[in-house]
């Protein structure tokens, strides 16, 4: 679906931002591209959405190559949620919608109720103007503008910016069922819970280079102490012990009454990232 190969991009002779990136994207499968602000992961987003021009290297979607995509067709297959709402204030969902629907064949285009519906969108603000909505209320008519083309690619910039615990839960629900259709979901986001629970694999670009690349399981599970805590009763006091994790096969190793849990020691995947950028994705 996506094939970058040795992909550089400068902002200026001296500004080079992008240091030969290579990845691939299959169809149908979520990826998650993560880095700390000025890392070039925004940079490499536009440059896949055909927003940015002048990269070196290739970049293929499709199979075709995105310096000679040319007219609406290819970019029809491509819904794009950019980070931050990119709506006409002074209309309403219904009609920013209607209005972006209508460069899409009508065959392509989604039910705009349908959609809002599925996204939980307050029906008492369908006709009220975007600048009335909160964060939230944005976010969801940004999704369903994505959504209205029933893309093969969907590009999702921070797609749970601005949404409460509730709403976040909704939208990672909704891309599975995108990607149970079929379409390929690009994820650029700091939200590493987001990552962990949608992504089939993530990489990881700090400073324009990638510096990791693999499923978020087999990061965890490569960096991992291999060791278990076991709190536990003995006695009627709780006590805590950490044992290694092969230990287990042979049976609780110590005298107990009642196990109370048993928790591993993975590092979780913001760990991981740290670990491997030396930063934090603030």
């Amino acid at each position: 679906m996506i094939e970058v190969r040795n992909l550089t991009f400068s902002y200026s002779r001296d500004k080079q931002v992008l240091h030969g990136l290579n990845f691939t994207v299959e169809d149908g499968e979520i990826f998650g591209f993560l880095g700390p602000n000025g890392s070039g992961k925004s940079t490499t987003q536009k440059i896949l959405t055909g927003i940015l021009k002048g990269h070196g290297g290739k970049v293929s979607l499709f199979g075709q190559d995105i310096s000679a995509a040319r007219g609406q067709a290819f970019f029809q297959k491509i819904g794009v949620l950019f980070e931050f709402p990119y709506l006409y204030a002074n209309l309403s969902a219904v009609d920013n919608l209607n209005y972006f629907a209508s460069f899409y064949p009508k065959e392509q285009r989604r039910d705009i109720g349908e959609l809002l519906e599925m996204l939980e969108f307050k029906q008492d603000f369908l006709k009220k103007p975007v600048s009335s909505y909160s964060k939230g209320m944005r976010q969801r008519v940004s999704m369903a503008r994505a959504l209205l083309s029933n893309p093969r690619l969907l590009f999702l910039d921070e797609p749970t910016s601005g949404l409460d615990p509730t709403g976040a839960v909704l939208f990672r629900r909704i891309i599975e069922q995108e990607r149970k259709k079929g379409t390929t979901v690009f994820v650029t986001t700091h939200n590493m819970m987001d990552a962990d629970l949608l992504c089939d694999r993530v990489a990881f670009i700090v400073g324009g280079n990638l510096v990791a690349l693999d499923t978020p399981k087999r990061l965890k599970e490569k960096n991992s102490n291999h060791r278990v805590v076991i709190d536990y009763l003995y006695r009627r006091q709780r006590k805590t012990e950490t044992i290694e994790a092969q230990e287990l096969e042979r049976g609780i190793p110590f005298a107990h009454d009642e196990i109370i849990s048993i928790h591993s020691q993975e590092p979780t995947l913001e760990d991981m990232f740290i670990q491997y950028t030396g930063r934090g994705l603030s």
